[in-house]
């Protein structure tokens, strides 16, 4: 199917984001949208958001969790084959909502809240990092055409933390962390924003303290990976910075994907471009104050 534009967003917590969501999908306009931290269940998610969804001609996935996790599918271009989790996902100790997948217009689609770590070397770091092995395997047995779009909470590189230097000791940045999300691109998957805007400065989340949002003291933690069949259809990949703006937002801004078109045209990286270009002395991450 042609012109298809795939979003991911952690929304943290849809039912706070409602008053900026439903506006976002009618400016927006993806054919594919994959939520994470949706923070409700399946009959609360149905409740808020079935009929607004079903009028604006979404087909609906969840994996629900009352509070905390939960990860959605929307799809205008077909959802078939919907599973819940993957084969072999562990759990803390039981399985979390953090992975739905399916098959939307002819690519397997995947929605994924990866485990946030915590602390190196902890029982969640250790988690996370079995999480994404049996998430690497699932994908490698796959021979369907593959996005995986998510809150992979892992910067890939160095490029992609406004400074190297004021993530070391934290999670998202270790060389376990990165090695397990470069696997992915081993099996032949394209972190496609980063394909297409191998220079820039892109960031997908911001800190809510400290003013961190205004200063562009932000990392790359939200991401898409395309087989290359998908990749090679990439005609404009972008972070919609716009919607971290304003009263009320999520601490994640959304990642957007076109497919065969780029109705608002290749766009750049990010939109609106950054307010800041990074702070002009050293800064300490709010948590590690």
């Amino acid at each position: 199917m042609d012109g298809v534009r795939v979003a991911t967003w952690n929304v943290n917590s849809v039912k706070q984001r409602l008053p900026r969501f439903l506006p976002w999908l009618d400016q927006r306009q993806p054919d594919v949208v994959c939520l994470q931290e949706t923070k409700l269940t399946e009959e609360a998610f149905t409740a808020l958001l079935g009929d607004e969804l079903a009028q604006r001609g979404y087909a609906v996935a969840v994996s629900d969790e009352a509070q905390w996790n939960g990860v959605a599918l929307l799809s205008k271009v077909g959802l078939e084959d919907v599973e819940v989790g993957f084969a072999g996902m562990p759990g803390f100790p039981n399985p979390e909502a953090r992975a739905v997948s399916a098959t939307c217009g002819g690519i397997r689609v995947h929605s994924l809240y990866v485990p946030n770590g915590r602390t190196p070397d902890s029982e969640h770091y250790h988690y996370k990092l079995a999480w994404l092995a049996a998430l690497c395997e699932v994908v490698a047995a796959d021979e369907r055409d593959t996005m995986l779009c998510g809150d992979m909470n892992i910067a890939p590189a160095d490029a992609d933390v406004f400074d190297p230097e004021a993530y070391v000791g934290q999670t998202h940045v270790t060389a376990p962390e990165r090695a397990a999300l470069s696997a992915f691109v081993e099996l032949g998957l394209h972190d496609v924003v980063r394909d297409r805007w191998p220079a820039e400065r892109v960031f997908t989340y911001w800190d809510y303290r400290a003013g961190m949002f205004h200063q562009d003291l932000g990392m790359r933690i939200d991401l898409v990976l395309a087989a290359a069949p998908v990749a090679e259809r990439v005609k404009a990949a972008w972070v919609d910075r716009h919607a971290r703006k304003g009263t009320g937002p999520s601490d994640h801004a959304p990642v957007i994907v076109d497919l065969d078109e780029a109705p608002d045209g290749d766009i750049g990286p990010v939109v609106p471009p950054p307010s800041a270009r990074g702070a002009k002395k050293k800064v300490k991450l709010p948590q590690s104050r």
